[in-house]
């Protein structure tokens, strides 16, 4: 018994139901070039954006913190933009810091890439090693409606 006229018959109706499943999105995959993961995936509305930590463009670690930090966003910046998305449609950070010291110092970096009412939710923390780097930034977004 088709499973419309298997509902209907249950629910003691006369006429089958007609049931309308959308369809899952398919992930979108935008792969990080010579690394084992992607920089992001993009199912339906929403942007998984990869860790970002601050090297610069190729690929060496700044020595001041301010720079890695901005280097770590910028990037984040540039793989949303990739997937369709800005740093407008974020809802969700992580911040992995080597040194908790210098939560105060990201925060000036942080606040400079979103709106003062659209800060997302946040979640930082301190770790041992981050192979080098000092500090990595991960967000989800999603986007709006409008695109």
């Amino acid at each position: 018994m088709p499973s419309a006229v298997r509902v209907s018959w249950i629910l003691g109706l006369t006429a089958p139901i007609a049931f309308v499943f959308a369809a899952e999105p398919a992930p979108q995959y935008y792969p990080r070039a010579g690394k084992p993961f992607s920089a992001a995936v993009r199912v339906g509305d929403i942007v998984y954006v990869s860790g970002a930590i601050g090297a610069a463009a190729d690929s060496t670690l700044p020595t001041d913190f301010v720079t890695q930090a901005t280097n770590a966003m910028d990037a984040v910046a540039k793989e949303l933009e990739a997937a369709g998305a800005s740093m407008d449609d974020v809802y969700r950070c992580t911040i992995a810091l080597t040194d908790m010291e210098n939560w105060a110092t990201f925060n000036t970096v942080y606040v400079k890439y979103f709106k003062v009412d659209r800060y997302p939710v946040r979640m930082s923390f301190g770790v041992t090693s981050l192979g080098g780097a000092a500090v990595e930034v991960q967000c989800e977004a999603r986007l709006s409606k409008k695109r």
